[in-house]
């Protein structure tokens, strides 16, 4: 498979679970389908299928962090279309430990659904939004 069709696959593997957290938090179905922990490993699909070719040149960029080595290897069509799969399944994976913290603090789909929007493009940004939430959320309710 080509590294444009794994990087394009990515994030559709991905949306599914987006969409039942964003607009169908409620149904018992999403509860059920979100309490896999194999959840993310979905779009790891194509990280794995990249990565391991490139195992070598994954290694030294990540071992001993250095800027010319790491961006080189993002500037590689597979390096990164293999950080795009790496970022979608943490994203997802912070994504699921958020949607299960809304359900047992009971912070409003209307507030989550957007934060889970933010999350998806800007993840730091949208798991701070939610820190925030749930903070403001706990102190409420105490």
């Amino acid at each position: 498979m080509s590294v444009s069709t794994l990087f394009t696959w990515t994030f559709p593997l991905a949306a599914p679970f987006w969409l039942l957290m964003i607009f169908l938090p409620g149904w018992s179905w999403t509860r059920r389908i979100m309490s896999s922990p194999w959840v993310p490993l979905l779009p790891l699909i194509p990280y794995f299928a990249l990565a391991i070719p490139h195992l070598g040149e994954l290694w030294t960029a990540v071992r001993q962090p250095d800027l010319d080595v790491l961006s080189a290897f993002t500037g590689s069509p597979y390096g990164a279309a293999a950080i795009w799969a790496h970022l979608v399944a943490f994203d997802l994976f912070i994504a699921r430990w958020m949607y299960f913290e809304s359900r047992e603090h009971r912070i409003h789909p209307l507030v989550t659904g957007p934060i889970l929007a933010l999350t998806i493009f800007l993840s730091p940004f949208g798991l701070v939004a939610f820190l925030v939430a749930r903070t403001v959320r706990i102190r409420s309710s105490a």
